[in-house]
């Protein structure tokens, strides 16, 4: 990737609802070289889509919690992503070195939801769990600086 690669995935991380005409202005760049850039770079796989963003306070999810999740059994298969994928109240998962296997971001509505849906946790992927209620969110979602050294 070159500069104006990275200047156009950084304003595109940053509004993805932006124009062609709109991020032309910004950058300076002919329509006709972002066009062509942004398919190069959504071809390559640097850019892997556009979403919209939930304000979820709004949308009425207003608990979060990281959840960890630790195998009853050692023994069993690792199947737990695959268990608990269909849930959802799930956000993210992550799988994790340390005492628990698994890391989860949840949204619910209230502490009655959240206790409901721990339990079915348990229940469906054979776990025990360690919960974190998020209070605050100071920021979130930040992209990674993309380095120049050229190895993108």
């Amino acid at each position: 990737m070159d500069s104006l690669d990275r200047r156009i995935v950084s304003h595109l991380a940053t509004d993805s609802s932006a124009s062609i005409g709109e991020l032309s202005d910004i950058l300076d760049v002919p329509s006709s070289t972002l066009h062509q850039r942004i398919k190069r770079l959504e071809t390559r796989g640097v850019i892997t889509g556009y979403r919209a963003t939930v304000n979820q306070r709004e949308a009425g999810l207003t608990l979060h919690a990281l959840v960890s999740l630790t195998p009853i059994d050692p023994a069993r298969p690792d199947d737990v992503a695959e268990l608990i994928s269909p849930i959802a109240e799930i956000e993210s998962c992550w799988s994790v070195a340390g005492t628990e296997s698994y890391i989860v971001k949840v949204a619910v509505t209230d502490p009655g939801e959240l206790e409901s849906l721990l339990g079915r946790i348990r229940s469906i992927a054979n776990v025990s769990t360690r919960t974190s209620v998020i209070l605050s969110t100071p920021f979130e979602g930040r992209q990674a600086v993309i380095p120049e050294d050229g190895k993108n």
